[in-house]
């Protein structure tokens, strides 16, 4: 039975992402990767070329998901950093997978900086149509805005488990202060 070749760089990549959102780069064993995806590691540098490019096309991968499933919509940023919230408390390992880049690799492909540009420039077209607060830069805006969303996995607010109840008074309290970042303030007389 032929092997199925997108199958295994699919079970590497999985098992990619638990190691270095656990280990980083620098503590991810290429043994461990190989051994969760029931492969053999020469066919990690077969199908990636090295430790670096594997965690490069991880960090991608999680970029892409992460953009689907929480679609930027820079006419609603109060609704986007619920949705940032809802999505990090599905996947917390995204925030340490980040993390990690930004310890080990900061400049490196996957860096999100085109994406942010992006985005950012949209927060300027809705400044520009008066839809959002001018208060900000668009990029300072846009930064403020996702900085409440990751808030709370940055805080051990007394060391217990969020149950649903204080998951979502958080939730809240992010959706409150992205609408009062954003909210379009009347010109002043």
């Amino acid at each position: 039975m032929p092997r199925d070749s997108n199958a295994t760089k699919a079970r590497l990549l999985d098992a990619a992402f638990a190691e270095f959102a656990a280990h980083g780069i620098a503590g991810a064993r290429v043994d461990r990767i190989a051994s969760a995806a029931g492969a053999n590691k020469r066919l990690i540098y077969a199908h990636f070329g090295s430790k670096d490019q594997l965690f490069d096309e991880v960090l991608r991968r999680a970029a892409e998901a992460g953009a689907e499933s929480v679609p930027f919509d820079a006419d609603d940023l109060p609704g986007y950093a619920g949705a940032v919230f809802d999505h990090l408390v599905a996947r917390p390992d995204l925030l340490r997978l980040r993390l990690w880049q930004l310890l080990e690799r900061p400049a490196g492909p996957g860096s999100g900086t085109e994406g942010f540009r992006r985005r950012a420039a949209e927060v300027a077209d809705a400044q520009a149509r008066g839809e959002l607060s001018r208060a900000l830069a668009p990029a300072d805006l846009l930064t403020m805005v996702v900085a409440a969303a990751q808030a709370w996995f940055w805080v051990d607010d007394d060391g217990r488990p969020r149950s649903p109840e204080r998951l979502a008074r958080h939730r809240a309290a992010v959706v409150e202060t992205a609408r009062r970042l954003t909210e379009p303030r009347p010109p002043e007389r």
